[in-house]
């Protein structure tokens, strides 16, 4: 299973959100729990390639710190780490071609913009790896599952202002976020990736704010939402859909708490996607 990972990808924001600098701390509690991982490191996107998906006045002022960031400040740190995060998915949505699923352990994407960021997003990496990946004729049709807690209003925003028809997206935000709905929620997992059946790459938001006891979510117990990550892994392996997720939410000041909502998604990932299950630790 590839991991697609560097330092680079790493900022501190002086945030409530700990998704700037929260990749580190992921990386290295999986590394230590499944030692089958293989990491491999990614290449930034070009401006050019961020334009794709967004304004090029709202691009190039972020990154020149003219214009905030998602986390409402200018932070040089966080504008260096920018092109690395979405990279990052890049990579993991071209080693998913490849080879079936990898993960790019960033966060930080959905309610950005086409042309401003917002909710601790500021460049929407989802919608730059399709549209990279489209315009090199590497797909046909990209489907974004988007299992965060909050609804994905950028990449809607993206989509609708680029008349991106060959982008499926599913934003569980939408219509999911009271406990009484949890088992009918993963009762129709199954029904809500069938949407994705003629995609030719599928891109995965795994959220862990959905967890009870997040400040910012609060209706999915960690039980079921390794169940959640389980049912998407089994039926995208079972349809030979490649997958490429990343993480998203987890706002616990816990962060151990957050970590091992993350670790069960890569211990689910392993058991549908692995080779060797016994190298699982």
């Amino acid at each position: 299973m590839k991991v697609v990972y560097c330092e680079q990808m790493v900022a501190d924001a002086q945030s409530f959100s700990p998704s700037a600098r929260k990749p580190r701390e992921v990386v290295g509690s999986w590394r230590r729990r499944f030692p089958v991982l293989s990491m491999v490191e990614p290449q930034p996107v070009s401006v050019d390639q961020l334009c794709l998906a967004h304004d090029p006045g709202y691009v190039r002022g972020v990154l020149s710190l003219r214009l905030a960031n998602g986390f409402g400040n200018h932070l040089p740190e966080v504008a260096q780490s920018l092109p690395w995060t979405s990279g990052a998915m890049l990579g993991a949505a071209r080693w998913a071609l490849n080879e079936g699923c990898a993960v790019a352990p960033v966060a930080g994407f959905h309610h950005a913009c086409y042309g401003h960021g917002g909710g601790y997003c500021t460049f929407n990496g989802l919608m730059v790896a399709a549209l990279v990946l489209h315009r090199e004729g590497l797909v046909r049709r990209v489907g974004i599952l988007d299992f965060d807690q909050h609804y994905g209003n950028g990449t809607s925003d993206i989509i609708r202002e680029l008349g991106l028809h060959w982008v499926e997206h599913y934003s569980a935000g939408a219509w999911w976020e009271r406990p009484e709905q949890a088992e009918r929620f993963l009762d129709e997992i199954p029904q809500i990736l069938a949407r994705f059946a003629d995609c030719d790459l599928l891109l995965y938001q795994a959220g862990a704010d959905p967890h009870v006891n997040d400040p910012l979510g609060g209706w999915l117990t960690t039980a079921q939402l390794r169940a959640r990550d389980r049912l998407v892994f089994a039926a995208t392996r079972a349809m030979g859909l490649p997958l490429a997720w990343n993480l998203a939410g987890g706002y616990q000041t816990n962060l151990r708490k957050v970590l091992d909502i993350h670790d069960n998604t890569m211990l689910e990932c392993l058991n549908a996607f692995a080779e060797r299950i016994d190298e699982i630790v």
